[in-house]
């Protein structure tokens, strides 16, 4: 052939292959939406100390206490979200994972409080039993679990160290992903990172620090590691980022495996972090549930173009599952800052771009590889033919352009449920100048649940 044909064929070839590498979009119809309002406060339990009575006195940029309730306005970056930290209680806020159960309610968590260790030291660890009233469209609350560690289970001394009752704070432990067992719960967490179990009245009985190939994982926040007291040495190694566990933690259909999927890449060297088909990927590490040890089989998930983390993941069947994967945009595009290194009070800093589900297949053939996306439904482009939608969307359609999305299980063979951690009062995704409530749907997605 004379390299004009060649270059011909090639062309060809390259018009008419099938777009392996293009991720397939399925479509999803909004058939029922609730709203758990932002500022939605709850008493702490009666022999809490005094201490947790209150919550986000460390709310402060310069982390100096704040004694007068609502002295301190949240923000999203330089934008005024229209609430006001320490709270009279403790928020029901910042839902984080979520379970299904078989006779229709869910489990859920609240994360770890307000963002990090330091300025969480008075937000309560909990995880909630709740319903959906989907008609009126309501989250009724069933049961509040708080989580305590009285056996002193946690490898560290805990912010309650030498109360009466030791219960768990945002500065113990930041609790991300959920797992509702016979005899507790299994959680995934963020600061060690750990594997958590509780038993069923919210009791720490295992806190398992986590390996991969055989090696520790260990987040800047881990309590293992501590600043060197002489300049001249090398400060303390870490390979995983801040916020960078347990985002996601799945279990296997029959209860014998759990999967701790890590919401950031481990870093190889102090310049790049592991990578999947060009992409930085994350670890989802295998862990057997009877030992209660890694059994050193993972899997690494690479992230879209644009897309920077997980927001949660549950098992659909032994191989296939639910990722949530975001990018670190909130609000509608149309309304972001020109920009987004000059913010101003009247735009989103960034835009949401990447807001999706992932359908994922993960079995013995791709151990130690990538796992394979089957395709992903549009979180920004959900279908509302009905008008079921009661925020947010526009004409026939509803979206969800928040930071954080990080709820996600499969209700039955035609529908997911979907919700937001609203990172209160932080997190203003939906309107510009307003807190984020806790926003939860019910999505029509058969196509996508039956893709191969």
């Amino acid at each position: 052939m004379t390299r004009q044909l060649l270059a011909s064929v090639a062309l060809t070839l390259l018009m008419t292959a099938p777009a392996a590498a293009e991720e397939k979009v399925f479509p999803a119809t909004l058939k029922a939406h609730a709203i758990l309002p932002a500022n939605t406060i709850i008493a702490a339990p009666a022999d809490a100390a005094e201490y947790l009575k209150t919550s986000g006195k460390f709310s402060t940029a310069d982390r100096k206490r704040a004694d007068g309730l609502a002295s301190v306005p949240g923000k999203d970056g330089v934008r005024p979200t229209g609430l006001s930290l320490p709270f009279d209680g403790q928020p029901m806020q910042g839902f984080s994972g979520i379970k299904a159960m078989d006779d229709g309610s869910f489990w859920t968590l609240s994360d770890n409080g307000f963002g990090n260790k330091l300025n969480s030291t008075d937000a309560m660890l909990m995880i909630h039993h709740v319903k959906f009233d989907w008609d009126n469209g309501k989250l009724e609350p069933i049961k509040t679990v708080f989580l305590s560690d009285p056996d002193r289970k946690a490898p560290f001394p805990i912010v309650m160290e030498g109360a009466d009752k030791r219960y768990l704070t945002g500065g113990d432990f930041d609790v991300e992903s959920i797992q509702p067992v016979a005899d507790g719960f299994w959680i995934g967490e963020e600061f060690g990172p750990y594997l958590l179990k509780f038993d069923s009245e919210g009791r720490l009985t295992d806190a398992v620090a986590t390996e991969v190939e055989g090696k520790p994982v260990l987040s800047p926040d881990n309590p293992t590691l501590a600043v060197q007291a002489d300049p001249s040495k090398k400060m303390p190694a870490f390979n995983l980022k801040r916020s960078g566990g347990y985002e996601g933690l799945a279990m296997s259909k029959d209860g014998s495996k759990l999967y701790g999927l890590l919401e950031g890449p481990l870093w190889v060297d102090n310049e790049s972090v592991e990578q999947a088909e060009g992409r930085p990927a994350l670890r989802i590490v295998e862990f057997d549930v009877a030992s209660k040890a890694w059994t050193g089989r993972s899997w690494l998930y690479p992230l879209a173009e644009g897309g920077e983390a997980i927001g949660d993941f549950n098992m659909l069947d032994e191989t296939t599952a639910l990722v949530i994967e975001r990018d670190n945009g909130a609000g509608t595009v149309d309304k972001a800052c020109a920009d987004p290194k000059d913010p101003k009070v009247d735009c989103f800093a960034v835009g949401s771009k990447v807001k999706r589900i992932y359908k994922i297949a993960m079995d013995d053939g791709n151990v130690g590889k990538a796992v394979r996306k089957i395709g992903y439904i549009d979180l920004l482009k959900i279908a509302d033919p009905e008008n079921r939608k009661r925020q947010g969307g526009g004409e026939g359609f509803y979206d969800m352009p928040f930071l954080t999305i990080e709820n996600v299980d499969r209700v039955d063979e035609t529908h997911i449920i979907v919700g937001n951690d609203n990172n209160l009062p932080f997190s203003a995704g939906r309107s510009i100048d307003k807190a984020d409530d806790n926003e939860f749907v019910l999505l029509e997605v058969g196509d996508f649940l039956k893709a191969e």
